[in-house]
């Protein structure tokens, strides 16, 4: 099957960035990572050479990135992004933040196959299946999972994690409540549906925890420990999972 084009619109979007006349990377760094991927890959690659033949240095590198395939493209964007050549805290950070983010949010499927990260995989694999019936918050795990595997944006993926459980007991609830006021409602439901008064209370006191974590890191910066963003990951995925098989 061949792969889905990444389309040029993106790709003339990322190269104007990573190549960008003030904060990209510089001519020779372009020539010296391109001519890298195609003798990898052993792609022949146009601009081998500086200068270019070209007219500058976002139209080389668009054209060098458009002979390899869609996997290839994603592996070089999602590369180049947070190439050596950058800066520690150069003033394009957040746009190649951005940029990946986008990246893998629209194309992922593209990703070739890296190390996967110590997420638990088979409960996300599981929590996906379950809300197959609530597009909404499968969409924001979905988002989530790639940011994650991207190792990006983790106070935005906790975001994602957040709103796609609100959007989950809207769905089953039906109605429009913010996670804070649906502690109470989704107690009551999963004492309707036979959950012992232990596990309630245990449930409910946990989500009301969880609510006012995230609360918290709404107002900080992505400086999150790892450990934590994995937790709450899989605490979602847990909520989420049995929220649908019990109350929905």
């Amino acid at each position: 099957m061949l792969q889905e084009d990444i389309p040029i619109t993106f790709l003339s979007k990322a190269t104007s960035l990573l190549a960008d006349t003030n904060s990209g990377l510089s001519g020779p760094q372009i020539v010296e990572a391109m001519n890298a991927y195609g003798d990898m890959w052993e792609v022949s690659v146009p601009h081998s050479t500086y200068p270019f033949d070209a007219p500058n240095k976002r139209t080389a590198l668009l054209d060098s990135v458009r002979a390899f395939s869609p996997s290839q493209q994603f592996q070089i964007i999602e590369e180049l992004c947070e190439h050596h050549g950058f800066a520690v805290g150069a003033s394009s950070r957040t746009d190649r933040q951005k940029l990946r983010a986008e990246l893998f949010t629209r194309f992922g499927h593209l990703r070739p196959n890296k190390e996967v990260k110590e997420l638990d995989v088979p409960l996300i694999e599981e929590t996906r299946h379950w809300l197959h019936g609530h597009p909404k918050a499968l969409e924001k795990l979905e988002q989530a999972k790639l940011k994650y595997d991207a190792g990006i944006f983790k106070r935005n993926l906790l975001d994602d994690l957040r709103l796609g459980l609100e959007l989950l007991l809207k769905s089953v609830l039906g109605n429009e409540k913010s996670l804070e006021n649906q502690v109470g409602l989704i107690g009551a439901r999963l004492k309707e549906r036979g959950a012992s008064a232990q596990f309630t209370n245990m449930f409910q006191k946990l989500l009301d925890l969880y609510s006012k974590y995230q609360n918290d890191y709404v107002k900080h910066d992505d400086n999150l420990p790892e450990e934590e963003v994995e937790f709450i990951f899989e605490l979602t995925a847990s909520f989420m999972k049995h929220i649908v098989r019990v109350a929905g």
